[in-house]
């Protein structure tokens, strides 16, 4: 960067002002938070972060130097809370990857529960018919059986080897009618609502287990 691009000594100062300031304001209104929801400590936190980070770059520019604050992106966090203070319902919204490391085992898996689920010959064949190769069978048999969470506890036996997982738990004004979003299940997750996500993922550090954003909404990783 140019000299006459660099900011002045001043405007370092008064960006480093601005982050006390920040630092002030953020502490007065988590003092003061009606709840855990509060959006006047969301918005303080997010004031606080955009005034270290551009204390951050203007330091940089000036002195070459930095600070040991990490500013989140916008892709790390929740937008605001929008939601319902007193949420009627709630809709749980669950994304887990897996890789099938070993269809062999998988159809394996799939073939015993058919033929668990055989009362006769004319079964047994059409059972047999269902599974045969074909792992795209083979992952219907085993998710027709199973449910989610015993399916993650037990991906091993099956061949699969996990991936990264999310769990939303979001607000909602009232329960949708009865078959009301089945067609377009995922169409309006809106993480505007989210009250608390929980995610899994290798990228995590293994001493970072728990980490909670500005307006108390929980994120987990496990």
């Amino acid at each position: 960067m140019s000299d006459a691009a660099q900011p002045t000594a001043a405007e370092v100062r008064a960006a480093a002002e601005a982050v006390k300031a920040a630092l002030d304001r953020h502490l007065a209104a988590v003092e003061n938070r009606t709840g855990d929801d509060d959006p006047a400590v969301y918005a303080a936190f997010n004031d606080l972060a955009a005034a270290a980070e551009a204390y951050d770059e203007r330091l940089y520019d000036r002195y070459d130097e930095v600070t040991p604050f990490e500013i989140p992106g916008v892709e790390d966090s929740l937008p605001p809370y929008a939601g319902p203070e007193q949420p009627n319902a709630l809709s749980v919204l669950i994304r887990r990857d897996y890789a099938v490391v070993d269809s062999q085992r998988l159809l394996a898996q799939a073939q015993h529960i058919a033929d668990a689920e055989r009362d006769d010959e004319e079964e047994e064949a059409g059972a047999s018919a269902a599974v045969g190769s074909s792992v795209h069978a083979a992952i219907g048999v085993l998710f027709g059986e199973y449910e989610p969470d015993e399916i993650a506890s037990r991906h091993k036996e099956f061949g699969l080897e996990e991936g990264d997982s999310t769990l939303w738990v979001a607000a909602a004004d009232e329960l949708p009618e009865a078959g009301e979003w089945l067609a377009t299940p995922f169409d309006q997750a809106d993480p505007s609502r989210v009250i608390c996500r929980f995610d899994v993922s290798a990228v995590f550090d293994e001493d970072e287990l728990y980490e909670e954003d500005s307006t108390g909404r929980s994120h987990e990783h496990p």
